[in-house]
């Protein structure tokens, strides 16, 4: 079976994102997004494409557009997240991934969370201004499984990586 999830670093107050890009630096939590990401279908949505610039490498990309005439290099389009979920799904089998990687923007995790059997969370002890934010994950829904302080460098965020599974 194909585990759908989602992977997302989330402020405190729930800002993942501002003006499309991410309100920090953390390197930590990027080697953390790429190992649970490679070898992996990830879906986004068209605007969190566009701010990365470029295709994920060893991943499958699919990008979720209202624009049906929208393409470029190296992705593959769907016009909805159901879309998005057969295109990654048979992409997982094909490429014998467990698991195929919702990875932003903040529509994109709602419109996907009922599908999702696992979320990955880096919790960031911050509070930015942003205009990207998702609620905290359902706790009546979802159990924490696992979770690791993340190692910070100086100048950095002190940060958790959760994972949580559904019931």
């Amino acid at each position: 079976m194909i585990r759908v999830c989602a992977i997302v670093a989330r402020a405190k107050n729930g800002v993942i994102g501002q003006n499309n890009q991410l309100p920090w630096h953390l390197p930590s939590d990027l080697r953390y997004f790429k190992a649970q990401t490679f070898g992996k279908p990830v879906i986004m949505g068209r605007k969190t494409f566009e701010s990365i610039g470029r295709p994920l490498p060893g991943r499958t990309n699919v990008v979720i557009t209202r624009q049906p005439q929208w393409q470029s290099p190296g992705v593959k389009v769907a016009t909805s997240v159901e879309h998005a979920l057969q295109i990654a799904k048979a992409q997982a089998e094909l490429d014998g991934a467990d698991a195929v990687m919702f990875i932003g923007g903040a529509e994109i995790y709602r419109a996907a969370a009922p599908y999702l059997d696992r979320w990955y969370v880096t919790e960031v002890q911050l509070e930015p201004t942003g205009d990207a934010t998702i609620p905290a994950v359902d706790a009546s829904l979802f159990d924490e499984v696992t979770t690791e302080v993340g190692q910070t460098q100086p100048g950095e965020p002190d940060h958790t990586f959760r994972v949580f599974d559904r019931r």
